[in-house]
């Protein structure tokens, strides 16, 4: 390629590459997959490398991330927080083990101890401990200056406020990546699609997007996490190696992976990455590939940085999780608060040993974004969400028969009127007697975190819905043996159990009960508050929106969408008739000078005798906390089997450690 032709193209790549930086990073709303932004990069690195006459500085190939937002103050990091070097295959990872050596001065024998780790798919963070004492947080920003987000890091529950044990250093600064684990992402996109609000892209984005908040109170309505990684300035004793840094910080009480290893040789770096590509889809977080790290920190000084990399660094990615297939359909959705959403109905194909023939395309906006229609040759990729998404149509593939999917102008389930929010991305049905609205309603209001009615599955809803035995949740408690025997394949012992799990359902605590009753804006956070707050549903039926904003954590928004279910009369006649038949929620008094008062208990591990949510309700009937993480306040770990990390830091902590079964006694006791 001649010089002219390479200066044109290199500047459409920078103006391309800084775009995609700027809403990855800054905005949290990327729009091409991360495959795609590795190979624009990748390809602007070869065109520099090929002519280094058209380098300048401010190429985004010699900088790391994003300026920081205006809107929060700025950090300015001590040691800069740089970007990895990446490799594609093991050719590029054993190509550095010998770059590595080479500059090193070793000889083609001689084995480099590495420390290998997961490569978490977050935002990176860097927190600073004066004294052991936790006083500020911030985002790598452009590497060299972040956004100030002590506040938001602080609801973070696995970051000691407080390091454990003594003679830490007078100043510590650690990196960690915060992440948002997979169960939660795919909670909080399947509660912004009901809401009508944008969903985020991947895991990434959700995190950085909760880390990011003007408001810390949304940020800690968002269970996120942080795995930590890496020293920053250190005064006071420091360390001599990766994996000393590492050990000593996880006394201190700072979370590590524990996936993490130490390898010798670069044959041992791959096994390990063959290892974590197996273990990539049972893992509860997101990870995209695997960090390899010279361990001594000397040689890491001895190899130093290039101007956005350290040479003594690699991130070995994994291939995209991607595959290309058609679309065949697209089918519009109803969800339990009327929200159409489209759905592409695909050519089955395989993605990372899945067989998938679905995939979300959230809403129209998004659709007509990606412009993606009927007959589409398509990009579908699996990135942390339960079902995959569009990340791509492959235009050039197009013969001229592929047709749109516009908003459709009456419900698909029930012929109703449909309408588009102001200010919302939601399309929204507006029937009150809508079947799709009815199944979905009474499927949440089944749910095992709301009335948890144990074997009223899907299946049964649908046949209950189609035989014309429910038409809202309260005819579940009107129904007999007879109807169930209407069923097919049902007989008399598994119809009695159905009826026995009803009936059992009518004393659940009233917090479960505001729950259940699928009020728009109310999760199981809001209404443990409104529960707390009002003690009935009496007193929360008469609130007016004052007295519910007076709530901390409940805001206009919320309050104005409890008190507009509240003033429908069908609502409030649905309440009636559960009442009548024998509903009564009933609220869960801490007890004052109860077996567990002022106890701390953490849960960890696979239980079997009882629930999480099980245990958590029992410590707190009985005056307790349930924590999700040790510190040095946890009084008791329960520990099921497989326990990993958290049953390690007890034991390192000093903290008594009990099985279910002593647990259970104690209680009785």
């Amino acid at each position: 390629m001649e010089s002219k032709k390479a200066q044109q193209r290199i500047d459409e790549l920078r103006q391309v590459i800084e775009r995609h930086n700027r809403l990855y990073y800054a905005e949290d709303r990327p729009e091409i997959s991360d495959a795609e932004y590795d190979a624009l990069f990748r390809e602007l690195q070869h065109l520099e490398k090929a002519f280094p006459d058209l380098v300048i500085p401010d190429s985004p190939t010699q900088r790391v991330g994003a300026k920081p937002l205006t809107k929060f103050s700025q950090v300015e990091h001590r040691v800069p927080m740089l970007s990895l070097e990446n490799a594609f295959d093991e050719g590029e990872m054993r190509d550095f083990d010998e770059r590595v050596k080479r500059f090193l001065g070793l000889s083609a024998g001689k084995e480099i101890e590495y420390v290998c780790e997961p490569k978490m798919d977050g935002l990176a963070v860097e927190l600073i401990y004066e004294d052991g004492s936790f006083t500020v947080g911030s985002t790598r920003g452009d590497g060299f200056v972040g956004e100030d987000v002590t506040q938001n890091l602080r609801t973070v529950k696995s970051i000691p406020l407080r390091l454990a044990g003594s003679k830490q250093p007078d100043l510590l600064e650690v990196r960690g990546e915060v992440y948002l684990p997979l169960a939660a992402f795919q909670k909080l996109n399947a509660n912004r699609e009901e809401e009508g609000e944008p969903t985020f892209a991947n895991p990434r984005n959700a995190a950085a997007g909760s880390l990011r908040q003007l408001d810390s109170r949304v940020t800690v309505r968002r269970p996120l996490s942080i795995f930590c990684y890496a020293p920053g300035a250190v005064k006071g004793d420091g360390f001599d190696s990766q994996s000393d840094f590492l050990a000593t910080v996880k006394k201190w009480g700072l979370p590590i992976n524990p996936l993490i290893k130490k390898c010798k040789g670069v044959k041992e770096v791959c096994d390990y990455y063959e290892e974590m590509a197996e273990k990539r889809e049972s893992l509860p977080y997101e990870i995209d590939g695997v960090v390899v790290k010279v361990d001594s920190f000397e040689l890491q000084k001895e190899l130093g940085e290039k101007s956005r990399s350290p040479r003594w660094a690699i991130a070995w990615k994994f291939p995209p999780r991607q595959a290309v297939t058609v679309v065949e359909d697209i089918v519009p959705q109803v969800g339990r608060t009327g929200v159409i959403t489209p759905t592409a109905h695909l050519k089955p194909v395989e993605v990372s040993g899945v067989m998938v023939s679905r995939a979300t395309l959230h809403n129209w906006e998004e659709m007509e974004r990606k412009d993606i229609r009927i007959g589409d040759t398509v990009v579908v990729e699996r990135a942390g969400d339960v079902i995959p998404a569009v990340v791509k149509v492959m235009t050039e593939k197009r013969k001229g028969g592929e047709k749109p999917l516009p908003i459709p102008a009456q419900c698909p389930e029930c012929a109703s009127e449909v309408v588009k929010i102001p200010d919302e991305v939601a399309v929204r049905c507006l029937g009150l007697s809508c079947p799709a609205q009815i199944r979905e309603s009474i499927i949440h209001f089944a749910s095992r975190h709301a009335m948890d009615i144990d074997g009223l599955g899907d299946k049964y809803i649908e046949q209950l819905l189609r035989l014309g035995l429910v038409k809202n949740v309260s005819d579940l408690y009107y129904l007999t043996k007879d109807d169930f025997m209407k069923f097919e394949r049902m007989g008399d012992k598994l119809a009695e159990n159905l009826l026995s799990a009803i009936d059992n359902s009518m004393k659940r605590e009233l917090d479960r009960f505001i729950f259940a009753l699928g009020i728009r804006h109310v999760g199981e956070h809001t209404a443990k508050l409104l529960a707390n707050a009002f003690g009935s549903m009496e007193q929360l039926e008469k609130a007016g929106e004052d007295e519910l904003i007076s709530i901390r954590e409940v805001g206009p928004q919320v309050a104005q969408s409890i008190r507009n279910f509240f003033h429908n009369q069908d609502n409030l006649k649905v309440i009636e008739r559960l009442f009548t038949a024998g509903v009564s929620p009933s609220v869960q008094e801490k007890k004052v000078g109860g077996k567990f008062t002022g106890k701390t208990f953490v849960f960890t591990g696979a239980l079997t005798r009882f629930t999480r949510d099980d245990a958590k309700r029992m410590v707190e009937n009985e005056g307790g906390h349930a924590a999700g993480s040790v510190s040095k306040k946890t009084d008791f770990v329960v520990a099921g089997a497989e326990a990993g990390s958290k049953l390690d830091k007890a034991r390192d902590l000093g903290v008594k450690v009990l099985s279910e079964d002593e647990f259970l006694e104690m209680l009785e006791g």
